[in-house]
């Protein structure tokens, strides 16, 4: 099982994890094309997700969302935010455990969430490329238990993010780059392999 308190512990490393990559996200930002502050985002989105509160999983993950799009950190507090409003959607109400199909529900609820938000599917060189695999491994080992469904989603997180380097950017600014978008890994998939690999990490 799940418990609340381990999944706020989560929480933490992977903002602590962030931080620590935040020249790095940022390099990779402006290496692709982008604006060069992805790593100043998502450090100020974790940060603001600090203050977030509940004593259950389906209100504390809202109001880590609540809190995340109040800080207004661009692109990054809306996907973010909705992928944390659809993995609130996705929980169980009251529940301060989940078991390994509760973990996935909640996932998918939050994949589904962003899916309309946002026309990015893999191969689009986003986070996606990271999020679709990892949420479809976590949901595939559901039967290995819940330590596995993180590595195995950690696992194919980091494979989707690599897998960017060899993608023409179809979203932001990079996109206008054309061709010469290829080669430089996707900030976005890699700050999500970095949330999943801490995930599994924590456990």
């Amino acid at each position: 099982m799940l418990t609340i308190d381990t999944f706020k512990k989560m929480i933490a490393a992977a903002g602590e994890e962030i931080k620590t990559n935040e020249k790095y996200f940022s390099k990779l930002d402006a290496d692709a094309g982008g604006d060069g502050d992805h790593g100043t985002a998502i450090v100020t989105a974790f940060k603001a997700m600090e203050s977030a509160e509940g004593a259950d999983f389906k209100s504390y993950v809202k109001s880590l969302s609540e809190t995340l799009q109040a800080a207004a950190c661009g692109s990054t507090s809306t996907l973010f935010g909705t992928w944390l409003e659809g993995m609130s959607d996705g929980a169980a109400e009251g529940a301060t455990e989940l078991d390994a199909a509760g973990v996935a529900a909640m996932f998918n609820g939050g994949l589904e969430e962003i899916g309309f938000v946002t026309k990015a599917r893999l191969g689009a060189k986003t986070l996606m490329d990271a999020l679709i695999p990892a949420t479809e491994a976590i949901d595939a080992a559901q039967g290995d238990g819940i330590e596995a469904m993180f590595a195995k989603a950690a696992e194919a997180a980091e494979t989707g993010a690599e897998a960017t380097c060899q993608m023409q950017a179809k979203f932001g600014r990079a996109r206008n780059l054309g061709e010469r978008s290829i080669g430089p890994r996707d900030a976005g998939a890699s700050s999500m392999a970095c949330i999943f690999a801490t995930f599994a990490k924590s456990l």
